[in-house]
């Protein structure tokens, strides 16, 4: 039986490709293939002269593929070659206005050739003749997960040789036909999707929103599947169960598949999906190739969905991390064209309440190669939003305009256009939980600007107070991505709050009585800005952040001192300056950055002061920029860069204030993002910050539960006799019984969900006890004993449960890596700090409590069998949860134990799921029969029958029996007594046959059928 890669995820998602539209195209008709750009010559003629309004010769033709050819052979990414796809060239290649206009093809094993390298996908797709896309698959559980292709397709990105074909491919799909892990720290198993980049592919997650989607696939072409099949040479495999259950439109693959790939789907992600993005590291420029994450589609199809039914203003609720301005970055052009085919002009802006981030907005916005107007006064606004055009400039390029709130005053009010020109401005406003007063003149002023604009409200932590909330100034939400869930994607990472010995907070009474001597009474904040406080907090703090990098292996981390007032910052920073000179001179680079040495350690970091009213605004910008490109360790700040502000390797983050209300997560997240191997950032917390991390927590809790609604073995005895050996056997195959062997795949996805490795063990040894009985049972032939165990299987259901046992122990591996590095040095290192650390935990926002809180909902309702006693004890459990009054006032760790508690429910839950799945399987998915088959066992009757594997064939045998009954006579339901007897006349017969005669086992069972029966009926 042929079980691989090919015939397990590779030959059905082609033929699902199939369902989709896509043409497959057999390995004899690919033919003429330019060799540069594997452009199919003849699709591409045919596809070209079909969606342009003039046809173009032979000789035509091949001028634009050489065209082409030259722009792909630039090092830029592809990103020539883009703007030719997009309508940037003498004729269209891609019809975006019809997309199903176009030609879809799909093919398999196309060679990408370039001298003596080469490669093959494992599936291409083409879109007029031109390879825009490929699939790389790989079979469940494969040792590395994807991981492994993902690291070889790094490879051939870097390889200068496939420049072309990396320039000429927008989308690229991997899957291994697994569902997604619950707590990855790796794409290791799933679906993930991506576009190249020379150096590091980023994959993301793909999580359907949408899930009518799947509801148009057309049905199978049995005659294109048959050729697909021919094609591959894998006919054998046609009518295997196997077959069947990868075939189905819900594998993970296919189901990807669905959502990527089909026609609507691609044609939003090759227009509005990509983005070439520059950065500047350590003053050398690349380009970066992003493609639209999923929530961010999943949003611009929601305010298509909002401005197409009336609606003009909403707020998006995507946490921190997560690109929002990267969304508005691919909503000017999904909006300038949807406004576009109504004939009515889009014009943009982004508004920030601060200078900083209107700066940062338009550097974004600039580097993914937007023209941006910046406005810098408030009659530069007057003039640009009087200005009819798109752009003040009027050059035809893509504008948007960034300006500060502050900027629209009570003259800055559109007027008519001298022509006849439809215009629609569309308001972006940035961080909406904030500054945006109703009872203030800046948000009449905006909304006064022009009352048919459409607003656009984003935030990460919406605005939730006792009197106002986001959404009743801006409107409903529009769409909504959580906090958790971006960790879950990989985009955000978990936060870990390192408290400090309070040891240090006792000494603050003698130091204060001291100040107070020699000054007079201080109040509190002078107190943390004198000296006595400072050089020891400083000293901790340097000594702190040198430990975490020989902790983490990695001196490219950086931190930020969030101070209590901007005179304790300006202390800290002269700490900075003057700490250490004892022992090795400061090295003072210029007056706002300094260098602190360590002699002892011979160790140096480089701090820089951003303070609002410290140096100028070109010398903060430099620094905030040194900073992002390791060239400054750590930051001292006060009020600014706590929101906003976004370096990827700042990881470590002191907080010597206690900052209020939403302005908390925004600044606990500075730490959140990814950042090479980190799973997680780091709160170091002189303040104690969680009585208000609690209460921010509990205002977003109550926000999240509008959503809720009311739901809340090895023989080494050869001898053997036949009677031991069969035994043997039983025995295995009654460890074994929840699991079904009939079909392999299914088999595959029960253990993928399995996560205790200890039970994934024992099913391995039972396998390899069957492996060596097989081996006994040929070279004896005791060919009977080969009914009882489909062996011919044991091999393949060997490797399945070996490679879950491997991706089991990757994750585990990658878990501890980051926990292993440089230990040594740590032990040995003497402790003489006044401040220690003296616990960690995360910081658990509240939609961790709310997704789980889901999921135990969700699986519980998922259990078919409401009866058994496991599922009441959930059940009641969960309850007891809902119905918690004080929910909301619980602090981090409280919250964090219900959360711990609601994960166990789940996973016990599931695992009763899928020992109730196994169960029903035996029983052709029939519930009832599980569900009596359970009753006998915890009623203690499974002694009547000697095994579960007798009790199996009673139980199979009584259902075929009562089925056919019924199928001849449906009528006898409506009788419940003569049911009730004809039922156990069957029962006495099947039980007769095995030799029982037990009249209240009889009794028991047929009363419990009849139950479900009816039970079943009535439902």
């Amino acid at each position: 039986m042929i079980f691989n890669e090919d015939s397990r995820v590779k030959i059905p998602a082609i033929v699902h490709l199939t369902r989709l539209g896509y043409t497959f195209l057999p390995k004899s008709d690919m033919v003429n293939i330019h060799p540069e750009t594997n452009i199919f010559k003849d699709l591409f003629k045919e596809g070209i002269n079909k969606i342009n309004p003039k046809k173009f010769s032979d000789s035509k033709i091949t001028h634009f593929i050489s065209e082409l050819d030259i722009k792909l052979s630039y090092d830029d990414l592809g990103k020539a070659f883009y703007k030719c796809l997009c309508g940037d060239f003498e004729c269209k290649l891609i019809d975006f206005d019809n997309f199903d206009n176009n030609l879809f093809h799909v093919v398999t094993e196309l060679t990408y050739k370039n001298g003596e390298e080469e490669f093959r996908p494992d599936i291409t797709l083409l879109i007029n003749g031109i390879p825009l896309a490929f699939i790389e698959v790989k079979k469940p559980n494969n040792k590395e997960g994807v991981l492994a292709e993902r690291n070889r397709i790094d490879t051939r990105f870097k390889n200068p040789m496939f420049k072309k074909f990396m320039n000429i491919t927008q989308l690229l799909m991997f899957s291994n036909n697994c569902e997604y892990d619950d707590d990855p720290v790796a794409p290791i198993q799933g679906a993930f999707y991506a576009t190249p980049d020379k150096e590091k592919v980023k994959f993301n997650f793909f999580r359907e929103e949408d899930t009518t989607i799947y509801h148009n696939v057309t049905p199978l072409d049995i005659d294109i599947e048959n050729q697909i099949l021919l094609d591959n040479n894998i006919v054998s495999i046609i009518n295997t169960e196997e077959y069947k259950t990868n075939n189905h439109v819900n594998t993970p693959t296919n189901r990807t598949i669905t959502s990527l790939f089909s026609r609507s789907r691609l044609s939003i992600l090759l227009k509005y999906g990509i983005a070439y993005v520059t950065t500047t590291e350590k003053s050398v420029t690349k380009t970066e190739k992003h493609i639209m994450r999923y929530p961010q589609l999943f949003a611009t199809l929601a305010i298509e969905k909002k401005l197409s039914s009336g609606i003009k203003k909403g707020v998006i609720w995507h946490t921190q991390g997560s690109g929002k301005t990267a969304l508005a970055f691919y909503n000017v052009h999904f909006l300038r064209d949807y406004y576009s085919k109504q004939n009515i002009i889009a014009k943009f802006y982004f508004i920030t309440d601060r200078n900083d981030l209107t700066i940062q907005a338009s550097n974004e916005f600039h580097d993914r190669g937007l023209k941006v107007e910046v406005v810098s006064s408030r009659e530069d606004f007057i003039r640009n939003i009087q200005n009819p055009g798109a752009s003040a400039a009027n050059t035809g390029e893509q504008t948007i305009t960034v300006l500060n709130i502050q900027k629209f005053s009570a003259d800055s009010i559109t007027i008519a256009p001298e022509y006849n020109l439809n215009i629609q401005r569309i308001y972006f406003l940035d961080e909406v939980h904030r500054s945006y007063n109703p009872h203030g003149s800046f948000l009449y002023n905006l909304i006064a600007s022009d009352r048919d604009a459409i607003i656009i409200g984003l935030t990460g932590t919406p605005l939730i107070l006792d009197k106002i909330n986001t959404v009743d100034i801006f409107g409903d939400y529009i769409h909504k991505y959580y906090y958790n869930k971006s960790i879950a994607d990989g985009y955000t990472l978990k936060l870990i709050r390192e408290g400090i010995e309070t040891k240090f907070s006792s000494d603050v009474k003698s130091i204060l009585e001291n100040i107070e001597t020699e000054e007079g009474s201080l109040n509190k904040s002078k107190l943390f800005a004198h000296k006595k406080f400072v050089t020891p907090l400083t000293d901790y703090i340097v000594r702190d952040f040198l430990r975490s990098r020989d902790i983490h292996g990695d001196n490219s981390i950086g931190g930020m001192i969030v101070c209590d007032s901007s005179e304790q910052a300006r202390m800290i920073f002269a700490e900075l300056s003057n700490t250490g000179k004892s022992d090795n001179e400061t090295l003072t680079d210029s007056d706002n950055v300094v260098s602190y040495s360590i002699a002892a350690e011979n160790k140096t970091i480089k701090a820089a002061l951003i303070l609002h009213d410290e140096d100028t605004k070109s010398i903060r910008k430099d620094n905030q920029t040194a900073f992002k490109q390791g060239e400054i360790d750590i930051l001292v700040v006060y009020n600014m860069l706590l929101t906003g502000f976004d370096a990827k390797r700042l990881k470590k983050l002191y907080l010597a204030r206690v900052v209020k209300e939403h302005g908390l997560l925004q600044t606990l997240t500075r730490v959140n993002r990814p950042y090479k191997n980190f799973r997680y950032g780091f709160v170091v917390d002189f303040a104690d910050i969680r009585s208000e991390f609690d209460k921010t927590n509990r205002a977003y809790l109550k926000e999240l539960q509008k959503e809720l609604g009311n739901e809340f073995t090895e023989y080494s005895n050869l001898f053997k006799s036949y009677e031991e050996i069969e035994a043997e056997i039983k025995d295995i195959n009654e460890k074994l019984f929840e699991y079904d062997f009939s079909n392999i795949e299914e088999f595959q996805k029960v253990i993928s969900r399995i996560s205790d490795k200890s039970t994934i063990l024992e099913i391995k040894k039972s396998l390899e006890n069957l492996k060596s009985l097989y081996n006994i049972i040929r070279l004896m032939e005791y060919r009977d004993l080969l009914k009882i165990f489909p062996f011919d299987k044991v091999k393949i259901l060997l490797t399945e449960v070996s490679n879950r046992i491997d991706t089991i122990n990757l994750k585990s591996n990658l878990e501890n890596d980051s926990e292993n590095t440089n230990l040594l040095n740590i032990a040995l290192e003497k402790i003489h700090f006044d401040f220690k650390k003296i616990s960690e935990h995360e910081l658990s926002i509240t939609d961790k409590f709310r997704d789980w809180l889901e999921k135990a909902r969700r699986e519980l309702e998922g259990n078919f069998d409401k009866k058994d006693p496991r599922f009441i004890t959930l059940f009641e459990e969960l309850k007891r949860i809902f119905k918690k009054k004080n929910i909301e006032e619980l602090s981090s760790e409280e919250m964090n134990g219900v959360v711990k508690t609601l994960e166990s429910n789940f996973k016990k839950s599931r695992d009763l799921n899928i020992q109730n799945e196994n169960i029903a399987t035996k029983y052709e998915n029939d519930t009832k029969y599980a569900k009596v088959h359970k009753r006998i066992v915890e009623n203690n009757y499974l002694k009547d029958f000697s095994s579960k594997a007798v009790l199996h064939d009673v139980l199979i045998s009584i259902k075929h029996k009562i089925d056919i009954m019924v199928i001849n006579n449906y009528n006898i339901l409506d009788n419940e007594a003569v049911f009730f007897a004809e039922t156990k006349s069957i029962i006495i017969e099947v039980l007769e046959e095995k030799g029982i005669e037990d009249m209240k086992l009889i009794e028991f069972i047929n009363s419990n059928l009849v139950k479900e029966y009816f039970y079943e009926r009535a439902a």
